[in-house]
């Protein structure tokens, strides 16, 4: 077949494509499937020869396992380094960045997008263990182990699910990426997965065929995948779009985290001054208020009421309550904090569509963090004079870490669904600021961790804090810019309304606005005749 060319009843020629797009398709799919059926045949070739415990290939593992140990083993900086590269195909972040990606789409409403993650991740989930039970691999044994993995070797779990998990995402979030930097984007994620299995060798916990077998299965399940999603949109009767090009084009406005933003802060740099000066003069208070409760005042009503209440509080202890108030201390530790930040961060940029919102709770945490460990390494003030429940810690008394972060984030996270949302349910936040820093105090005294004046220290961070990254950051400046527009406009209506029913009609109200005006000012009698065409409209 052969491009034929047609005229229309309008005179323009329209020109019939012929075999172009379908041979276009077809080479396509010969090529790709051509890649999946190479993956699944490299992994079949070392499956068969791990399992026939081939003496060369058994050879080239142990020598390249025991060379990287007698390499990695003497620099314990070096294994700290690749542990931390691991940890980015650990089952524990890959699920998060999958289940963050999920929740994305489905409030974007791309929920064939969300399927295809769903999928591709359960199929990674299912391939890692069925096939270690199947061959049943012993990790490796090296001279000076520096980690340790529990279960078999073959496949290597982080090479298959780094190689699924962040090539599935660069498939759905590639449309985002503008076309300049498609390839950077690309290898990005190749330069994390070959990271990701280079450690695994390095750390002595995999054989270097373990690491080929997850990639090549890895490639060849996302190859699949791909490839049923491609089939799923052309019987939709949608285009099918080169890879390149990601699974759906046409959702780049959608899967792009903040497309109605058009920049983070408008002057970048001198919000970064302020909010350094602003950590300074913060920290400024925090010592001075420090220092002074530590060293002047003793024998004084203040010290009284500091070593007072935990003693007061010892004596309610009862197992129950230890167990009560350890839960508690927990809501305000870094592992819970950190969490509901992962959790409500990504919902921010999901519903949103704004980085800023982010930024303020980012800045919020991580300035709460430095403040409190600069303040209590300056002030170094001891603990209260009780039973510690929680042993001895590494940090002083002031302020209260624990305190600092929950009220941090919570009031945070209020200051943020206050003016978004307008339903009765966005009191449950102002509700949870109250709530969980006075549980958390409550807490915190109760165990003898600390005095009440370390809580005052607390607030008096989240205060300067919070305040300081409110007037720098303005996280809410796009509802605020919103509600002023609807103000004016609610206003302008208010006066056409006033006018229209002081006069009797749009006519008379721009004659009686006409008449004050030539009673006034030149300048006011210039402004009637606009004032009666608006009016008219």
């Amino acid at each position: 077949m052969t491009d034929t060319a047609t005229t229309a009843d309008d005179g323009r020629v329209h020109r019939k494509a012929g075999w172009g797009p379908l041979r276009h398709f077809t080479e396509r799919s010969v090529l790709g499937l051509l890649a999946v059926v190479a993956g699944g045949l490299g992994f079949g070739l070392l499956l068969l020869l791990v399992r026939l415990h081939w003496t060369p290939l058994q050879d080239l593992d142990h020598s390249v396992a025991q060379g990287l140990n007698n390499w990695v083993a003497p620099h314990p900086p070096v294994v700290t380094v690749l542990k931390a590269i691991a940890q980015l195909g650990g089952r524990t972040i890959m699920l998060w960045l999958v289940t963050v990606a999920v929740v994305l789409l489905l409030i974007r409403r791309r929920t064939r997008l969300a399927v295809y993650l769903v999928v591709t991740g359960i199929g990674a989930l299912l391939l890692d263990p069925s096939l270690k039970a199947l061959v049943g691999r012993l990790r490796p044994v090296v001279d000076v182990p520096v980690a340790i993995a529990p279960g078999n070797s073959f496949p290597s779990g982080h090479a298959l699910g780094s190689m699924v998990a962040y090539g599935a995402l660069l498939l759905v979030f590639l449309p985002a990426v503008s076309r300049r930097w498609r390839k950077f984007a690309i290898g990005l994620v190749a330069l994390i997965v070959v990271a990701i299995g280079f450690t695994r060798i390095s750390l002595g916990v995999h054989f270097l065929s373990d690491v080929l077998a997850g990639w090549l299965l890895g490639a060849a399940w996302l190859g699949v995948t791909a490839y049923a999603f491609r089939v799923w949109r052309r019987e939709t009767g949608q285009r099918v779009p080169s890879l390149s090009e990601g699974l759906e084009p046409e959702a780049a406005h959608d899967v792009k985290p903040a497309p109605d933003e058009d920049h983070l802060l408008p002057h970048p740099w001198a919000g970064a001054a302020e909010i350094l000066v602003g950590w300074v003069l913060t920290f400024g208070v925090l010592f001075v208020l420090g220092w002074a409760l530590t060293n002047h005042t003793a024998g004084t009503w203040i010290q009284s009421v500091d070593d007072g209440v935990p003693r007061w509080l010892q004596t309610f202890r009862t197992p129950a309550l230890d167990d009560l108030s350890y839960g508690w201390s927990k809501a305000g530790d870094t592992h819970m904090i950190l969490l509901v930040s992962l959790v409500f961060c990504p919902l921010v940029v999901a519903l949103w569509r704004r980085w800023r919102p982010v930024l303020f709770v980012v800045l919020a945490m991580f300035g709460e963090l430095t403040l409190f460990l600069s303040a209590a390494a300056a002030v170094g003030r001891p603990r209260p004079p009780v039973e510690h429940l929680d042993g001895k810690l590494p940090t002083s008394s002031f302020p209260s870490g624990h305190i600092a972060a929950t009220m941090c984030l919570y009031v945070a996270i209020a200051v943020l669904v206050l003016p978004r949302v307008k339903a009765w349910w966005r009191w449950l936040f102002v509700a949870l600021a109250i709530i969980m820093p006075t549980g958390v105090a409550l807490s915190r005294m109760y165990r003898g961790m600390h005095h009440p004046s370390d809580v005052l220290g607390a607030a008096i961070l989240t205060a300067c804090w919070i305040t300081l990254l409110w007037w720098v950051i303005k996280p809410n400046a796009d509802v605020t810019a919103g509600n002023e527009a609807d103000a004016g406009e609610l206003v302008e209506g208010d006066q056409e309304h006033e006018l229209t029913g002081a006069a009797g009609s749009p006519a008379a109200a721009g004659s009686l606005r006409a008449t004050g005006s030539s009673s006034g000012s030149p300048r006011a009698a210039a402004d009637a005749p606009d004032v009666d065409a608006k009016v008219t409209r």
